[in-house]
C-alpha cells in the first residue's frame, strides 16, 4: 500500500518545511509513499494510493484555495485521508464547512478528549495558520485532520495515520 503525499505549496522551497518532514517520518518506518503536487495528480496516482496525506504550507500560501476543483476526487476516494493545516482547510471545505480567519503561531496546549489516531489527553502542538475551517483535530468517516503541524512536534500522529 502506498500513501499519496499531496504537496499544496506554491513556492518550491516550502516543500522542505512542510512536505519533506512527512516523507522523513514515513521513510524512518519504511512506509511506502509517493509525493505529488496537487495540480499534477493523475488518475493512476489516485488508483495506486491506499491513503493520502495533504500537507500544510506557509501562512501566505493559499493559492490552493483557488483550485478546489483539483481536490474533488477526495469526495469519492473512500480511503483514509489526513489533512494537515491547509490540508484540513481542503477537507473542511469539501465537507461544506466555512473558512474563517484565525491566526495562531507557535506552541499551544490542546486537549484531545476522544482518541485521535492513537493520541488522547493533553498535547503540546505547533500552530502556523491564519485561517481555520475545522477544529484542532477532526475525524469524520475517512477524513482525519489537524489544524496544527504534527510533523513538527507530534510525529506519532503521522505514524498513527499510516497504521489506520
Amino acid at each position: 500500500m502506498v500513501i499519496l503525499i499531496i504537496n499544496i505549496c506554491k513556492d518550491p522551497l516550502h516543500y522542505y518545511e512542510f512536505v519533506k518532514p512527512i516523507e522523513d517520518i514515513l521513510e524512518k518506518r519504511n512506509v511506502k509513499y509517493e509525493t505529488r503536487y496537487y495540480q499534477d495528480i493523475s488518475v493512476s496516482d489516485i488508483k495506486n494510493a491506499g491513503k493520502a496525506i495533504i500537507c500544510g504550507t506557509s501562512l501566505k500560501d493559499n493559492d490552493f484555495l483557488q483550485h478546489m476543483d483539483k481536490f474533488d476526487w477526495l469526495k469519492t476516494f473512500g480511503k483514509p485521508v489526513l489533512g494537515i493545516c491547509g490540508g484540513s482547510h481542503i477537507l473542511g471545505l469539501l465537507l461544506g464547512k466555512k473558512l474563517r480567519k484565525k491566526q495562531e503561531i507557535g506552541l499551544k496546549k490542546i486537549g484531545i478528549r476522544k482518541e485521535f489516531l492513537g493520541i488522547k489527553g493533553q498535547l503540546d502542538v505547533y500552530c502556523l495558520h491564519k485561517l481555520q475551517v475545522l477544529p484542532m483535530t477532526f475525524h469524520q468517516k475517512n477524513f482525519y485532520a489537524t489544524l496544527f503541524h504534527p510533523e513538527v512536534r507530534n510525529q506519532e500522529i503521522v505514524l498513527g495515520f499510516s497504521a489506520v
